[in-house]
């Protein structure tokens, strides 16, 4: 999809966890980006032509044996090169300097002294506040770098190469945390990678229109539809690009939301006039996980029956499947091949497909953050029901429920899910939040329920703060609510006698409990 785009920023992934951010913030300043592995083919890359590369972060050490290392003749393409973290370091020891054990490690706030003679700090202040996570430093400059910038515990934080091109910081330019982080950004993509702001979302509409009616021709095409953002735009998009070829079938698989079929249902046949098929298979998919408490046994099952069905609800000169995958599903579900990135899990759409499936994908969202994704369900003029919906996951209520899924833990799980969003939205804090749910653990714990002695299930909250998913930090919602969700959910859901809420931040915990 970069031809889009006259201009893309390259952003070699060494396994840092902000990987992702990094991708979003180039974005968001209107310059197109793409994530691939550090040991990506140099031919390809020459090929791509990027106007920049991004060497990210990572979690290892660049003296350990068998660390991630790009190609060095990247460095002699003349290619502007901005290096973060571990990216720097590994710049270090490939012109000749050196990288130690630090210590004293630097993680979270530091100060950091800019020199203004590096374009990356033009007009910055003597003194601004970083983000650093790292345990090495570098103790020998590499040969014709220039040291930039320092802070307390590490006297080259920052350094540059005006003949080559690189630019280097020890710290994280991409986290909020860092400030002046995205003015770093602005003057890598405009003043020295000499980029034009192409990327949108209206350009990306038009292309994808076209890439789609390229890539389908005549042929039909059916699209997993659940109601939320992501495959409604991705049902909209299609339907826009080749009309009545595209079918979507809405999976009742009994891990569904209270009331959700019904709404999917009135919205898009009355409101899009899409061709809609309702497959009722709830029973299927339950006997499917029966005895199945692994979260990735759970998702990789529930991606397997799901294609058994649409191959199912297909008819015979049906040859794709539209799904609505998103960037971040496709990072998050498979490492970078020989990279260090870890597989976080796998999505039902991504790493839970069948070999033997006989459709062929139609995914157009995915190069997309979820932001972007609305921004197109926008221009689509979309209705706000949908668009601003708060994500729900596909493989639905089976991953909130941890340990078996079984009908009646459904239903109790449906129940209590339903009184948080209903509670939610009441109290106005549906649209200032990410996302908010209820989550049925593996344990029951005693209770006082009347006079008598309760042995009942535990129902968590969880309500997130974020932007794009990536990152998130856990909402202080008013304690009068959360005592009324407590008091509703004990009081109206049948089996549950207690209420917790989840204080945990991503990363180091998920959005999702599976």
């Amino acid at each position: 999809m970069s031809a889009i785009s006259s201009d893309t920023i390259l952003i070699l992934d060494f396994g840092s966890q902000y990987n992702q951010l990094i991708a979003r913030r180039v974005r968001e300043k209107g310059v197109y980006s793409i994530l691939l592995p550090f040991d990506h083919s140099f031919e390809k890359i020459k090929e791509l032509n990027p106007s920049g590369i991004i060497l990210s972060g990572g979690p290892n050490s660049v003296y350990e044996k068998d660390a991630p290392v790009c190609d060095k003749r990247l460095f002699d393409l003349g290619i502007p090169v901005l290096a973060i973290c571990y990216g720097m370091q590994m710049v270090t020891q490939m012109f000749g300097g050196s990288v130690v054990s630090s210590p004293k490690a630097e993680y979270g706030h530091t100060v950091f002294a800019p020199d203004a003679r590096c374009p990356l700090f033009k007009d910055f202040p003597e003194k601004i506040g970083v983000w650093m996570s790292h345990g090495d430093r570098i103790e020998k400059m590499p040969v014709g770098f220039v040291e930039s910038g320092l802070s307390d515990n590490t006297p080259f934080a920052a350094f540059f190469n005006v003949e080559k091109n690189i630019y280097g910081v020890q710290f994280h330019p991409e986290v909020t945390h860092t400030e002046m982080g995205h003015s770093m950004i602005e003057h890598f993509l405009f003043d020295i990678c000499q980029c034009k702001k192409s990327w949108s979302m209206t350009s990306f509409i038009e292309q994808s229109i076209q890439d789609i009616q390229a890539r389908v021709g005549k042929d039909q095409v059916i699209c997993g539809l659940s109601g939320g953002v992501d495959s409604a735009v991705t049902a909209v998009l299609i339907h826009k690009a080749i009309g009545d070829q595209l079918t979507c079938i809405f999976v009742d698989n009994g891990l569904l939301r209270k009331n959700e079929r019904e709404k999917v249902e009135q919205i898009f046949r009355k409101n899009f006039g899409i061709r809609l098929i309702v497959a009722d298979v709830a029973k299927e998919f339950l006997d499917k996980l029966k005895n199945v408490t692994d979260p990735e046994m759970k998702r990789k099952c529930i991606g397997y029956t799901f294609v058994d069905v649409f191959d199912r609800y297909a008819q015979k000169d049906v040859r794709f499947l539209a799904q609505g995958t998103l960037y971040p599903d496709v990072i998050e579900s498979v490492s970078a091949k020989g990279g260090p990135t870890a597989v976080i899990k796998s999505h039902h759409n991504v790493g839970g497909l069948p070999e033997h499936m006989k459709l062929k994908l139609v995914e157009p969202l995915r190069e997309l953050f979820k932001d972007e994704v609305r921004e197109v369900g926008r221009l689509l003029q979309m209705p706000s029901e949908i668009i601003d919906r708060q994500p729900f996951p596909g493989p639905g209520l089976a991953v909130r429920i941890l340990g078996e899924v079984t009908e009646e833990r459904c239903n109790i799980l449906r129940e209590a899910d339903a009184i948080v969003l209903e509670e939610i939205k009441k109290s106005g804090w549906y649209s200032k939040i990410w996302q908010s749910f209820a989550i049925l653990l593996p344990l029951k714990t005693v209770g006082v329920m009347g006079d008598g002695r309760t042995y009942e299930n535990v129902v968590a909250i969880r309500a997130v703060d974020s932007t794009d998913g990536m990152t998130a930090d856990w909402t202080p919602l008013p304690h009068a609510l959360l005592a009324c969700l407590s008091r509703r959910i004990i009081n109206e859901v049948d089996g549950v006698n207690r209420v917790v809420y989840d204080i945990s931040s991503k990363p180091p915990a998920t959005i999702e409990w599976e």
